[in-house]
């Protein structure tokens, strides 16, 4: 127990350092382009913008954090807040390497395989940004293009993403699986505007409370 707390003690400190980095230099980003152009915003119309995005994002925000950390890990979590694009890559590749080491999440185990994952899916996406995406620049918005003919394609990357990965999970899982999904299909169907932040925290209450029910009635 006292080797986990100095683990997670040390990954918590490492962790903040570098938010707190990765935070200063974002907010350096507009900070110099303003300097550099002469602009100054004045406090009043940044906080009007803000106040039209902030909502759209806050919800997200929070429910990830408390979704994601369990399944990612102390470390995992710190470095793929830090790195960013979580749910399109980070969390599968998470759960995939944890499929494959057989190794639960949430045990020590599950902890060093996940930000082994996700360091890795880091690196192989900066080495593939600089040796694909900039040298091929001129054309992506040819590629991304509405009328292109891989557009199609591109608009169901995502869907299509979450999809295979979740099927191998409904199937396994197929009993506590069944209540959310009627849930969230409902949802889509009668509420289709609901923002996906707040879908998220439809669907994980629906799963701890549809997991608790089937436990006391002993279906699991």
């Amino acid at each position: 127990m006292k080797k986990e707390r100095t683990y997670n003690d040390k990954m918590h400190t490492l962790g903040r350092i570098w938010d707190i980095i990765v935070l200063v230099t974002l907010l350096l980003v507009p900070a110099v382009i303003g300097i550099r152009l002469n602009v100054y915003p004045s406090a009043s119309v940044i906080f009007k913008g803000l106040m039209k995005v902030a909502p759209l994002f806050w919800v997200a925000g929070v429910v990830e954090i408390i979704a994601y950390t369990p399944l990612l890990g102390t470390g995992g979590m710190y470095l793929s807040f830090t790195t960013g694009n979580i749910s399109n890559l980070k969390l599968p590749c998470a759960l995939n390497a944890m499929e494959t080491a057989k190794v639960k999440p949430g045990s020590d185990e599950g902890e060093v395989i996940t930000t082994i994952a996700i360091a890795t899916s880091s690196i192989v996406t900066t080495l593939i940004l600089a040796i694909f995406v900039l040298p091929l620049r001129s054309l992506l918005p040819v590629i991304s293009a509405s009328d292109s003919v891989f557009a199609p394609a591109l608009r169901h990357v995502l869907p299509a993403l979450f999809g295979a990965l979740g099927a191998s999970y409904f199937v396994k899982h197929w009993k506590i699986s069944i209540l959310p999904i009627s849930v969230m299909c409902l949802i889509l169907i009668f509420a289709g505007t609901m923002t996906a932040g707040n879908l998220i925290i439809v669907g994980v209450i629906v799963s701890i409370l549809g997991c608790l029910a089937f436990y006391k009635l002993k279906w699991l």
